[in-house]
């Protein structure tokens, strides 16, 4: 991520995006298209947190088995799949909405929300399946967390998704 500052640019007419003045309301539309792209990349990083869990935890050897064998790791594992096919879901039905052309801005900020939120704790609970490795450069599910964290705020935070939602669901009574 990286800021750009523009100070007295001109632009010339012949490279606007639609209509002068209307940038806010363009670039709003194309909130909720990358909001779909933010809930995909979510699942994406959520599995791959979830397989390198899941592979470490097979590898993985104490007391004499594989840590994987442990019920508590199990439960663990299973939340974290349960999540991410959740999300998947989630975000799958927001798209088939959008491709129907219908209007699917608030099933993009839920699955924005409920996948990227889902990132964060599949990458935290990965991070914790590999105990003191997690925090380690050499296995990724470090640099898996930190990127769940970006994902969280790209594209209208978290909290600004919930209002969203609010909105919409106080406008329907």
């Amino acid at each position: 991520m990286r800021e750009l500052v523009f100070d007295a640019c001109r632009v010339p007419a012949g490279n606007l995006v639609g209509e002068e003045g209307q940038g806010f309301t363009i670039a709003l539309a194309a909130l909720d298209a990358g909001r779909l792209g933010i809930a995909a990349c979510s699942v994406g990083l959520a599995t791959a947190a979830f397989d390198a869990a899941v592979r470490f935890a097979r590898e993985r050897r104490q007391f004499g088995r594989s840590v994987v064998e442990f019920q508590g790791l199990q439960f663990m594992l299973a939340d974290m799949a349960t999540q991410v096919e959740a999300a998947r879901r989630l975000y799958r039905e927001a798209a088939r909405l959008k491709d129907a052309g219908g209007d699917y801005s608030v099933a993009a900020s839920m699955a924005k929300l409920f996948a990227s939120d889902t990132a964060m704790r599949v990458t935290t609970d990965a991070v914790q399946v590999h105990g003191g490795y997690g925090y380690m450069q050499e296995y990724p599910v470090e640099r898996y967390m930190r990127e769940a964290k970006a994902l969280q705020i790209v594209e209208g935070t978290n909290q600004v998704q919930r209002m969203v939602i609010g909105r919409q669901l106080a406008a329907r009574s």
